[in-house]
């Protein structure tokens, strides 16, 4: 006889395979009503575990990745077309890599849910409202903000995926991000859903012409690459994540010299970035180089190979442009700069070339050079001349002030020691000229390196409160562990909040870029709104053009508003702040976010770039174009201009200090109304009972004003001068109040008073102001209420004429004009 406990054991039984969870030989689920049923290979009651592996080929995929993730991904996003659905968190079903990540492949593992989540959509086109079914697709994913979940600053937005997933989808412009192939895995929570059994002839998949067949309840997954389609029920199952074509590297290293040649240019005829803004022509380029690559490759000569890629790519003036040098190019870098003459130079503001640096006891100090000394000649030719046909082993460049710094570094540097005839003239004194002979040191050449101020040690983030009370952060790198700069970028956040930091200093001097999307997100936290920030574009090879999807723009989104900063912010650059550098400096341009602060503007590198490899090394170059939201380049060739550009001169070249920073601190001072023409005066209130306002906590402007008074100022005739800065409209009482020790004296003093009050170059009508005379103590009040401040900047004028002497019980106060001049900065 059965007990209990069999009976109970064999009802779960049955529930479970009513989910999908049974096993081998388990009966099929009947077919949805009204649909033929889709034929199933192996019947095993329905999905349960899922298995794959991930191979990348993509150069930059495993950097700055700290929290890979295999999820299930919900496609309804893919189902409504809608490229910001936000797949629920409840539905984000974690899988395990189950071998090393930074190996390619790596492995997963994920085991499903009985019963899942996500958004049931109804696929049969059949007209009727169904319950509909959940569709999924493993994807891999990379976690850097918030929580363990995916969020939208993860998800790039929201949508589906487009890459490493175990979906194919096309990458032509007329069809971008549809389902070409693949596997899907389908939940339908009972036998009555139906599901396409192909793609219908449109092409597309989930549209009125898909062909429609009946699937059981439970897990299937569903392979879009046969035809029809094959709707697999096994207990375990292989779901490869899938590289895209156009992340895959195009690798031409097993290629000979000219074949690999060939492959480059055709390849960066199309794909370059920017042919027309340089104003390119490849067939000359192709016209030059080609004989050196055949006959590197008749004579089997890696050496020739190696120079003729350096100088092929370095006619390219894109700073983008990189490679990674064979050992002959290393020794010859070594050989070129292995003398100096002991100095660094740089150019002036005015267009002077003088000497910033000399080698302690070096050739150039020991024949009597000082420190600012300005350079004429070497060697009887103009110094401009010499340092313009320098050639930086650190070329190419996108823009002249970056070459120029440069060059600067390699005009005094030679291969072997030789005697230079220097024309120089020291401060104050004479023009000399005088032989030095270059010897092996290595102190000039690496203090003039646009790294010297670095020590390769640094966070990605490192932040810290000036004495001044401005917050002061440098970001080092946008390629570093995305978590880990995103942890300390907000808890930077956190402690300027927290302490009402009032401004901060955004130094990106010493930035080589690295992830764009980080570097927008990053800034997003400065702004309140999601917004589109701007557009790119790239080769399309189906359409034989550069094409920008308007559907895809670059997006801010910023975080919960607890994690917004609102302060004044300025953004130092210099010429090594490049690539995504430069995208966060653009950013803050952005409704004039930040002031931008340098001596020069950033390196303008603005392109996307794309790696592949050649016999020997690896080659970079830009293949996206990034552009506003007009459609214009922005960057390339240009980089992010200061607002304020600090002179490069004596005073900032040998400065105790960093007058970058103390520019900046002077920009943080200046408050941000400075110089903005406001719309108009703020409304004006005179009856509005002044001792119950200043009662109830109404400020007045001599109450907010940041300067302070001794009372011997303010008993001296003439001006004094006050600064408000409201970071908002605020209400606030301006005018005039006096008051006495005594009722008579107050009567004696008013009368001998003649009072005028201006605000914004207009005087005030008596009618508008409030008089009152406090009920209790020896004071008279003449006072207005001002609110709804306009941004900008504000002025009022107090003028109290004293048409004779004054004594209010406490000091004397001579005959004449006693003026207290306001200036209000309403910053927003």
């Amino acid at each position: 006889m059965r007990t209990f406990n069999t009976l109970l054991l064999l009802f779960l039984a049955l529930a479970l395979a009513a989910c999908g969870g049974g096993g081998a030989g388990d009966t099929p689920a009947l077919p949805a009503a009204g649909f033929e049923p889709a034929a199933i290979v192996n019947e095993e009651g329905g999905v349960v575990t899922i298995t794959g592996e991930l191979t990348y080929t993509y150069p930059f995929f495993t950097d700055g990745v700290a929290q890979p993730l295999v999820i299930l991904e919900d496609q309804a996003g893919f189902i409504d077309r809608d490229r910001g659905y936000l797949m629920p968190l409840a539905s984000q079903v974690m899988g395990q890599i189950t071998s090393s990540f930074y190996e390619s492949p790596f492995t997963y593992s994920l085991s499903l849910p009985i019963v899942p989540q996500g958004g049931m959509r109804d696929v049969d086109q059949n007209g009727e409202d169904n319950t509909g079914v959940l569709v999924f697709a493993p994807a891999y994913w990379t976690n850097a903000f918030g929580d363990p979940f995916l969020e939208k600053r993860d998800l790039g937005g929201g949508g589906w995926s487009t890459a490493y997933a175990s979906t194919r989808t096309s990458e032509e412009a007329a069809t971008e991000r549809e389902y070409i192939g693949g596997k899907l895995l389908v939940y339908a929570p009972d036998n009555q859903q139906g599901f396409p059994s192909g793609f219908g002839a449109d092409g597309k998949l989930f549209t009125a012409d898909d062909p429609i067949v009946g699937i059981p309840q439970g897990y299937t997954l569903v392979d879009m690459d046969s035809d029809p389609f094959t709707f697999d029920r096994s207990r375990e199952v292989v779901m490869d994540l899938l590289e895209p074509e156009g992340a895959a590297l195009d690798d031409f290293s097993d290629m000979t010299y000219g074949d690999a040649f060939d492959a480059m240019i055709t390849m960066m005829r199309e794909e370059y970035a920017f042919t027309e803004l340089k104003g390119l022509d490849w067939d000359a380029l192709d016209a030059e180089f080609r004989p050196r690559f055949e006959q590197a490759e008749a004579d089997n000569d890696a050496d020739a190979y190696a120079f003729a890629m350096r100088d092929f790519l370095w006619s390219i003036p894109d700073g983008h442009i990189g490679f990674s040098f064979p050992n002959v190019l290393n020794q010859q870098f070594n050989i070129d700069i292995a003398t100096g003459l002991g100095m660094s130079i740089r150019d002036t503001s005015d267009g002077r070339v003088i000497v910033t640096f000399l080698t302690p006891n070096g050739p150039a100090q020991n024949a009597g050079i000082q420190l600012g000394a300005e350079i004429i000649s070497f060697d009887g030719e103009p110094i401009d001349d010499v340092v313009s046909r320098a050639v930086p082993w650190s070329s190419p460049f996108s823009t002249d002030h970056t070459r120029r710094l440069q060059q600067l570094r390699y005009a005094v540097r030679f291969p072997d020691p030789v005697d230079v005839a220097v024309e120089f003239q020291n401060p104050g004194g004479a023009l000399t000229t005088t032989a030095v002979r270059s010897q092996i040191e290595y102190d000039s050449f690496n203090q003039s390196s646009f790294f010297g101020a670095t020590t390769g040690f640094e966070l990605p983030v490192e932040f810290e409160v000036l004495d001044s009370g401005y917050g002061y952060v440098a970001i080092y790198s946008f390629f570093d562990n995305e978590v880990l700069t995103i942890q300390l970028w907000e808890r930077m956040i956190n402690t300027l909040n927290a302490n009402e930091i009032p401004g901060l200093v955004i130094d990106m001097r010493n930035n080589g870029g690295g992830f764009g999307f980080l570097a927008d997100q990053m800034a997003a936290h400065f702004f309140t709104e999601e917004m589109a920030i701007g557009l790119g574009s790239a080769w399309d090879e189906s359409l034989g053009y550069f094409y920008t999807d308007p559907n895809t723009p670059d997006m801010f989104y910023p975080p919960s508003e607890d994690m917004q900063y609102h302060g004044k912010i300025v953004v130092l650059v210099s010429p090594n702040c490049s690539s995504a550098c430069e995208f966060f400096a653009h950013d803050m341009t952005i409704q004039d976010r930040a002031t931008i602060v340098g001596h020069y503007p950033t390196g303008g590198l603005g392109g996307g770039v794309k790696d592949f490899e050649m016999p020997g090394m690896t080659v970079r170059f830009p293949i996206a174009r990034p552009m506003d939201l007009d459609g214009n380049i922005i960057i390339e060739d240009v980089g992010v201009v200061p607002d304020v550009v600090v002179p490069v001169n004596e005073e900032t070249l040998f400065s105790a200090g960093d007058p970058l920073l103390e520019a900046a601190i002077a920009v943080l001072d200046n408050p941000a109304g400075a110089g903005v023409v406001p719309s108009g005066p703020p409304a004006l209130d005179n009856d509005y009972n002044a001792l119950g306002q200043l009662q109830a906590g109404v400020p007045t402007l001599f109450d907010v004003a940041r300067e302070e008074y001794s009372d011997a100022e303010h008993q001296t005739p003439g001006t004094l001068y006050y600064t408000i800065v409201l970071r908002q409209s605020t209400d606030i009482v301006g005018g005039y109040y006096w008051c006495t020790l005594t009722p008579e004296q107050l009567q004696d003093n008013w009368a001998k008073m003649q009072i005028s009050i201006e605000l914004n170059g207009e005087i005030i009508p008596n009618d508008q102001l409030d008089f009152e005379s406090h009920p209790d103590l020896p004071c008279n009040l003449l006072t207005v209420l001002m609110t709804d401040w306009p941004a900008g900047e504000h002025h009022m004028l107090v003028t109290v004429t004293h048409t004779a002497a004054l004594n209010d019980g406490y000091g004397d106060y001579p005959p004449g004009i006693y003026a207290s001049d306001y200036r209000i900065f309403v910053e927003k």
